[in-house]
């Protein structure tokens, strides 16, 4: 595989992250180095646990979960700027040493959307990427000038849900 591309997995529906994750078990599953990042999302998820155990995949683990981003206080919304600008930062680290042949972004386009991270810097990092690399963003309104770039986009609908009954998330399932 000589060409990385770029992947989104957008929409309303449940299945992006699990889309994603599939994709690097799948990598893993033939020697790829897999760097898994995620973007305003809770440390306390089964997948995190079983992705840990693969030697070729990498989890960041980051230091504090904080919830919606609209629903946090202004010093919260400080602090997680700061804790993912560290996040990028490492990403492209590891992107310019050529460590990894697949990058996953979970929740990337939430984190775009509110400016948590660089937008020039995001642009910039997808149109230089190593040439080997795969890249794979999820997450629901992807901005227009990311699926300009993007060589996949799959749109996952939602049809129906629980969570429209009053079904909250469920451990093993949802999260």
């Amino acid at each position: 595989m000589a060409q990385g591309l770029i992947h989104i997995y957008c929409g309303e529906g449940k299945g992006k992250t699990t889309a994603a994750i599939g994709l690097a078990v799948r990598a893993a599953g033939r020697g790829m180095k897999v760097l898994f990042t995620r973007f305003l999302k809770t440390e306390d998820s089964g997948e995190l646990r079983i992705l840990d155990q693969i030697p070729e995949i990498e989890v960041v683990h980051m230091e504090r979960s904080f919830g919606f981003y609209r629903t946090l206080t202004e010093q919260e919304q400080v602090e997680v700027k700061a804790m993912y600008h560290t996040l990028w930062n490492r990403i492209e680290r590891g992107m310019q040493r050529g460590q990894y042949r697949l990058l996953v972004m979970d929740e990337l386009m939430a984190a775009y959307q509110y400016g948590i991270v660089d937008r020039e810097a995001v642009v910039n990092f997808l149109k230089n990427k190593p040439k080997e690399l795969e890249v794979v963003m999820t997450g629901r309104n992807p901005a227009q000038e990311l699926m300009e770039l993007a060589d996949y986009i799959s749109d996952i609908r939602k049809e129906k849900h629980p969570f429209d009954r009053n079904i909250l998330a469920r451990e093993g399932i949802e999260f």
